[in-house]
């Protein structure tokens, strides 16, 4: 009985998680074709055949909309860092499981409608209302990553370690994601391996 109760509740979360990524791409699709100004609530719930009411239950902006697919990055991150090999160095498996999220298949390289995709992307999280959610999605996924990084390393999830270390993660993703949309010609895997390497060797002053 409580077999199938716990098989039940992971059936419904899957299902939670699986529609509200489908209202997070159905926003992202219809603000890069229109607008995020132009793009209404009962416009993306029929993109995704839901009601606006099922819109708002799970999300209470547009802005938070766009954001929840940063939100399921956050999960995988998590996932990806607790199947890496125990005896891997830290900071080598939360960097992979970070870029693991953003490189594209090996050999493949974006078409030129996935590049105009990403540009549209970037200005689109450029915009001040949706770094405000980017910058909450942060904070909602770093108790998961605080967890993993505490059994990985055997410490406990109220320790000052494995909180700095979700912390500094956290911020060098937002900080790498920040400057890709300001500056359109670096490419964020590359930003990416730019920050944690740095974070890698202890942050050293520039010559």
């Amino acid at each position: 009985m409580s077999v199938m109760v716990m098989e039940d509740g992971g059936l419904r979360e899957r299902k939670k998680r699986e529609t509200r990524l489908a209202l997070s791409q159905a926003t992202i699709r219809l603000a890069l074709e229109r607008g995020f100004d132009d793009v209404s609530v009962d416009d993306i719930a029929a993109a995704a055949n839901v009601s606006a009411r099922t819109f708002r239950n799970y999300f209470t902006s547009k802005a938070e909309a766009v954001v929840a697919a940063h939100v399921e990055r956050g999960h995988r991150i998590v996932e990806v860092l607790r199947e890496r090999p125990a005896d891997e160095p830290l900071w080598d498996a939360v960097t992979h499981a970070v870029l693991a999220q953003f490189e594209p298949p090996e050999g493949r390289t974006a078409s030129p409608a996935e590049q105009r995709y990403t540009s549209a992307l970037q200005r689109l999280l450029a915009e001040p209302a949706i770094r405000h959610e980017v910058q909450r999605a942060q904070l909602t996924s770093q108790d998961e990553l605080v967890a993993a990084i505490a059994d990985r390393t055997g410490a406990d999830t109220t320790d000052l370690y494995p909180q700095v270390v979700a912390a500094v993660t956290g911020t060098g993703l937002a900080t790498a994601m920040a400057h890709w949309t300001r500056d359109p010609t670096r490419s964020l895997v590359s930003l990416l391996r730019e920050v944690f390497a740095q974070i890698r060797t202890g942050l050293p002053e520039p010559r």
